[in-house]
């Protein structure tokens, strides 16, 4: 295998498995909210190119390398793929599971199996499509991935936020917060139709050979791609001559790689660009920079990456008329002229679904006598400890993310979504909805006492502790920088709106 210099980090990383790469120190610059320098990190001439990775697939089924994929995969948990079997199953042999799959990929004769594919409902309506591998696929993705990531973490650049070592949701939104402070007045507000549908097989391996020259490495990436779908219900194996299925470890870098080429094109031409996976938002001083910019993305999504932009979905919008990205809108409120964030409708939507799914009614379930609901009874009851501790968990984490966004009328925003839990909750123990004397039996204070957790007193901590802190400095074109935006949640089907 050739080496590259220290200087590059990727020659120790690549033998560093189960440890996540450094974060990426390439910063935006200060002038220019989003942008980076005019030649981008990580970006070499053909002169300055260094040789190709060789010799990564004895990598790949290197026995701690194996060993460290299962742990991440036995973390992450999640369900069974076509052949049925679960990671708990897997792990009752796990040793014995390991050997042979490190023999199989040695010898050349590992295949991977057809994923299974469900279907979950999206917020705005109809239902995203997740291919599910199974447990010996899904080690053999983190396997991968453990070796080519920090080989590609070198060459991306610092507009990509998605699944990347110290980057995230987070830090998108900071970009997206400094560039509208530094006068980008416009903003391309884009979508890739069916992005993960649609990738190319062709393609990708081609990107992915400017990095990596190793056949058997290429290959198998190639046999992971094409290995097929099976639909609820159906016996039949779909083949996949498009697309890398959402729900494998490796389909995330995959997806980094093949708008690699995105990130480079808009850069070199200094468009404002923000990128998490396929979702992203390019800034503009003027309208008619951003449709130009518009057009270049145009240009190589679709004349390049073989991508549709959805027409209906992308367009260019100036700041203040508003735009939306990774759960929140942007906006000026036309009462108070501020520039503000709010949670936006479908992140709303996506929460009920999701407290919904968490706490399921049975219709047909039998009245219940108040004395079921005492709390000693309630407190003894495994099932809904578990239900309660599950809605705790993305309670904790909604809010986590959200926690920034601030009502003028103070925790009532929070309240009503806690209200909404709540009422879920006594639903699902009594079988009924609307009001009746259960909410007299399951007062509020019944779910403090069982230890459902309160999106308003989360939100009371975390106001506490920004008092403690200097408040942020900015400006937004000169005026004071919306830095407690302001959001109200409405009902189901209700536009989330400041009032």
């Amino acid at each position: 295998m050739s080496k590259r210099t220290e200087k590059d980090g990727v020659g120790q990383l690549a033998f560093t498995f189960g440890l996540r790469s450094p974060k990426d120190e390439a910063q935006e610059t200060q002038e220019n909210g989003p942008c980076v320098s005019p030649t981008p990190s990580g970006v070499e001439s053909k002169s300055e190119r260094k040789r190709k990775w060789h010799s990564l697939i004895d990598k790949v089924y290197l026995p701690r390398n194996l060993q460290a994929a299962w742990e991440r995969v036995q973390e992450n948990a999640g369900a069974a793929g076509r052949d049925g079997i679960t990671v708990q199953q897997f792990a009752r042999h796990a040793e014995r599971n390991l050997t042979q799959l490190h023999a199989d990929l040695r010898e050349k004769t590992y295949r991977p199996q057809p994923v299974r594919r469900v279907y979950i409902p999206k917020s705005g309506g109809g239902k995203r499509p997740l291919g599910i591998p199974c447990v010996r696929d899904r080690i053999v993705q983190q396997a991968l991935l453990q070796v080519l990531a920090p080989i590609f973490e070198a060459t991306f650049l610092s507009r990509s936020h998605g699944f990347r070592p110290g980057k995230g949701c987070h830090t998108a939104l900071e970009v997206v917060d400094r560039a509208i402070r530094h006068g980008y007045s416009h903003v391309v507000d884009a979508d890739i139709r069916a992005f993960f549908d649609t990738m190319d097989h062709d393609i990708l391996l081609d990107q992915i050979n400017e990095e990596v020259a190793d056949g058997s490495v290429l290959r198998l990436i190639r046999q992971i791609l094409t290995a097929g779908v099976v639909e609820p219900g159906a016996a039949e194996v779909e083949p996949t001559s498009l697309g890398a299925p959402q729900g494998g470890p490796l389909s995330p870098l995959l997806a980094n790689v093949y708008l690699h080429r995105l990130d480079l094109a808009l850069v070199h031409a200094h468009y404002g660009l923000v990128r998490y996976a396929d979702d992203f938002v390019i800034f503009a001083k003027s309208e008619d920079e951003a449709h130009q910019a518009l057009a270049l993305a145009r240009q190589v999504l679709e004349g390049e990456l073989g991508l549709l932009l959805h027409p209906e979905k992308t367009h260019v919008v100036s700041v203040d008329e508003g735009f939306e990205f990774l759960g929140f809108h942007y906006f000026r409120d036309p009462k108070t002229g501020m520039r503000c964030q709010e949670v936006r409708r479908k992140s709303v939507l996506s929460f009920r679904q999701a407290i919904r799914e968490r706490t399921p009614r049975l219709k047909a379930q039998k009245p219940v006598k108040p004395r079921a609901l005492s709390l000693s009874r309630l407190s003894s009851n495994e099932r809904l400890r578990e239900r309660i501790r599950r809605v705790n968990g993305f309670l904790r984490g909604w809010h986590g993310y959200f926690k920034t966004m601030r009502s003028r009328y103070g925790p009532s925003a929070w309240n009503s979504l806690d209200g909404f839990v709540r009422g879920r909750l006594r639903a699902s123990l009594t079988g009924r909805v609307g009001r009746g004397w259960w909410d007299v039996a399951l007062p509020n204070a019944v779910f403090d006492q069982l230890g459902l957790v309160s999106l308003a007193a989360l939100d009371t901590q975390y106001t506490s502790g920004q008092r403690t802190t200097p408040a942020r400095k900015g400006k937004l074109d000169g005026e004071p920088y919306a830095g407690n935006p302001h959001v109200r949640f409405g009902r189901e089907g209700e536009q989330v709106t400041l009032p």
